[in-house]
């Protein structure tokens, strides 16, 4: 947690990037933990909570969106606090009940996400009474089209999810599939912007307060994907690779070219942007690419997360 942003009952988890950041808010009537991390990380996300919360029962689990690093935790507290009220955005309630894995983005992007069950729906519009402040739910699609930010108003504190970081936003995943939604991601920005937060916990990465400066970064990248959705493309394709290469540390390289071969957002945007290529070859130059930016290295037989 960072020194400067001190407010009582609010710890932030700083997590990797396998693992979205988790944000612990309690107050004398409930502990509520806003996004669970990796299913991999899902031990130490337990671990976590519960130095932080010494004995005392974790009650509600809001997740901002369902993205498997935000909400893979969520069996694991949820089997662990018997009496844990989760809450998600509503876009995906039909599918989280009958647990639809296509419609929720794991199968299409080849992660892995335990089922889970929730109680509650976060609105647009309502109030979540976290930590003695109150909290406003935001829409904030783009990112994900379902996704919700949080701000509280009286210290001007912003839980961005992945709508905002201090160095850009997460992949635009309607986009992968052909659906646009760049206008959405340049309407969340000014959204965050009319709120005027002074503090953001971005869904990965440190607190920030330099929201301005994080916002130029954000437009000017959006501007680059709009001007080049290849670039969006390729972009979307090495962060599916990466992010996989972080769960599995390393792996034999025919095996992760089997998987990726499979991954249905890999061969759309295949498809998409590098069809007179074959696709062991576009996998092979996406993973060349991240090998010159130092996210990983050929050993052998072997590819290795860096």
């Amino acid at each position: 947690m960072t020194q400067r942003l001190q407010i009582p009952g609010l710890q932030v988890f700083e997590r990797g990037w396998l693992s979205a950041n988790n944000i612990l808010l309690a107050d004398d009537d409930c502990a509520t933990l806003i996004d669970s991390g990796y299913v991999t990380h899902e031990a130490q996300t337990l671990a976590l909570v519960q130095n932080a919360l010494n004995g005392r029962p974790l009650d509600q689990l809001v997740n901002t969106h369902l993205h498997s690093d935000h909400c893979g935790g969520n069996h694991h507290l949820q089997t662990h606090y018997s009496q844990l009220e989760t809450w998600i955005p509503p876009g995906e309630a039909k599918a989280v009940s009958i647990w639809d894995a296509e419609a929720l983005s794991y199968e299409a992007t080849g992660q892995l996400c335990p089922r889970f069950k929730f109680e509650g729906l976060l609105q647009v519009g309502q109030i979540l009474r976290l930590a003695s402040l109150n909290w406003e739910v935001h829409a904030a699609p783009g990112h994900d089209p379902h996704s919700v930010i949080l701000f509280e108003p009286t210290h001007k504190i912003l839980i961005s999810a992945d709508a905002l970081w201090a160095n850009g936003f997460g992949v635009v995943f309607p986009e992968l599939e052909g659906v646009e939604a760049f206008h959405e991601v340049s309407q969340t920005l000014d959204l965050i912007e009319s709120l005027k937060p002074i503090w953001v916990i971005p869904g990965h990465g440190a607190v920030f307060d330099n929201v301005d400066a994080a916002l130029e970064i954000a437009r000017k990248k959006l501007d680059g994907f709009v001007q080049s959705p290849l670039k969006h493309g390729r972009y979307g394709a090495k962060v599916l690779l990466k992010y996989k290469l972080l769960e599995l540390s390393e792996v034999e390289n025919t095996s992760f070219m089997a998987w990726a071969s499979e991954v249905p957002y890999l061969k759309i945007l295949h498809q998409t942007h590098a069809a007179s290529m074959s696709l062991q070859e576009w996998l092979q130059d996406m993973l060349l690419d991240l090998e010159r930016s130092n996210a990983l290295a050929f050993q052998d037989n072997m590819i290795v997360n860096l």
